[in-house]
């Protein structure tokens, strides 16, 4: 007999943690591994805006998923865009553009989410996304560039125009995003002779009456006050109008001239779930506790793209898309993996919050961890503790602590890597969301390209 095919969709925080534990707790002779994913690294995605701002060097927080010889996870290069849950096939597109025939027996679908953007004119041409390594990068040369050019210009228009930046999202990644970019163009300018410092504005919006409303009314006021100590210009609801190359309209009727326009309002599940046809919530596909595809065999789903019901809150919640929360799904959907190929029950997916907590850069930072508020250097203790507690290994450990205590020693450097050198890339350029097949699409691949039975 062929031994079970275990199929993980996803390198993110669920799916890394789900082929670990599967590797752990499986003998060789038991299954078959198998993880899909374009990239061969976790991204630690809570610490990107410190890439972006250039605390941390991008290789810090990618962690190899290939550094140890003892895993036996097969790796596709590739990215799944379709998933034919009758014929138990997932369809790959790889990293060459061939596209192939993957088989399963248990599948885990881990893709994660995009940036959620919408019908704004000129949005996804002109705007900056803040979900990829990449991005992070890219928006760090593209920053300091903005202050390169407009110390050559000689149009005092373009010149302020250069030195005004936008975020748009006030939940975690943007306000983390306009805290530290703010202080890397803060302290950038002081090697800018010909600048006024005073030219440099930050600006960011949200649509909600509050800032990140999951802090609660009194650290989301601490973290605001901050905000705009350092002269950062916080204006909730508001929302894009409409983005140009050269100015963004706010839906108050303000217009910003700008060349920088960072959109980090929220996320929606990978357009992989809308190919399998499945029941969705909020574009997230509808699971069991235990993380299993209703009416399909062997189909777990959890991470950002699925709404698992959150048992510890009850009353119909579903856990949020917190690096928290996938890392445990992870470990929980392996286990049950482990349970169904041994004929024993599953357990389902229970986890009380542990809390939340805002890096806004230097000693600034709000904390809520078991329900404790915090602000400012013990805030950010707590911050940095948690998150170099969750890296996965001691190598990413060590990296980010070098980085943290060389940047508080000896600042930054201000450094243009060249990524922003002649062709713009904007948020439509990363994500490559018009990769994926519709259902019909798979289907049809599907019954094309597998042998026919004889």
């Amino acid at each position: 007999m062929t031994r079970p095919r275990i199929l993980v969709v996803g390198a993110g925080f669920a799916g890394v943690e789900c082929v670990r534990r599967l590797e752990r707790k499986l003998s060789p002779g038991e299954a078959d591994i198998t993880l899909v994913t374009p990239f061969a690294y976790q991204l630690y995605l809570p610490l990107l805006p410190q890439v972006a701002s250039g605390v941390l060097t991008p290789q810090s927080i990618a962690l190899s998923l290939r550094r140890s010889e003892k895993y036996r996870t097969r790796i596709i290069p590739g990215g799944a865009i379709g998933v034919d849950l009758k014929a138990k096939v997932c369809v790959i597109r790889m990293i060459t553009d061939k596209i192939v025939n993957e088989r399963y027996d248990y599948i885990v679908l881990t893709p994660g989410s995009v940036t959620r953007t919408f019908d704004i004119p000129g949005l996804t041409e002109h705007a900056f996304g803040m979900k990829t390594l990449a991005e992070a990068a890219y928006i760090r040369d593209h920053v300091i560039s903005q202050l390169d050019l407009a110390d050559a210009s000689q149009d005092p228009a373009e010149r302020a125009a250069r030195l005004q930046f936008v975020v748009v999202g006030g939940g975690y990644a943007g306000t983390e995003t306009a805290a530290c970019l703010q202080r890397l163009t803060h302290a950038a300018v002081k090697r800018y002779p010909r600048l006024d410092p005073g030219l440099i504005k930050w600006h960011l919006i949200d649509i909600a009456p509050r800032l990140m409303p999951e802090l609660g009314e009194k650290l989301g006021r601490s973290a605001q006050e901050v905000l705009r100590r350092r002269g950062i210009e916080v204006s909730l609801g508001v929302s894009i109008e409409k983005a140009g190359p050269e100015e963004v309209t706010f839906t108050d009727g303000r217009v910003i001239p700008t060349r920088t326009l960072i959109w980090t309002a929220g996320v929606v599940a990978s357009p992989l779930i809308a190919t399998l046809g499945a029941e969705t919530v909020k574009g997230r596909l509808a699971v069991t506790p235990e993380m299993c595809l209703p009416g399909s065999d062997g189909v777990f789903a959890l991470g950002d793209a699925a709404a698992v019901p959150d048992l510890a809150k009850g009353d119909g919640a579903v856990c949020p898309p917190t690096a928290q929360h996938a890392m445990r799904q992870g470990r929980r959907a392996a286990d049950n993996i482990i349970a169904a190929l041994r004929n024993q029950p599953m357990q389902p997916y229970v986890h009380k919050d542990l809390g939340l907590v805002v890096d806004l850069g230097g000693k600034d930072a709000v904390s809520k961890p078991l329900g404790v508020e915090l602000h400012g250097l013990p805030a950010q203790v707590v911050a940095r503790g948690y998150h170099w507690g969750a890296l996965r290994t001691n190598v990413a450990k060590t990296r980010v602590m070098t980085n943290w205590l060389l940047n508080a020693v000896a600042g930054d450097d201000f450094v243009r890597t060249g990524f922003q050198a002649r062709k713009p890339a904007k948020l439509k350029d990363f994500e490559f969301t018009d990769a994926y097949l519709t259902p019909e699409q798979v289907r049809e691949h599907v019954e094309q390209t597998l042998p026919r039975p004889a």
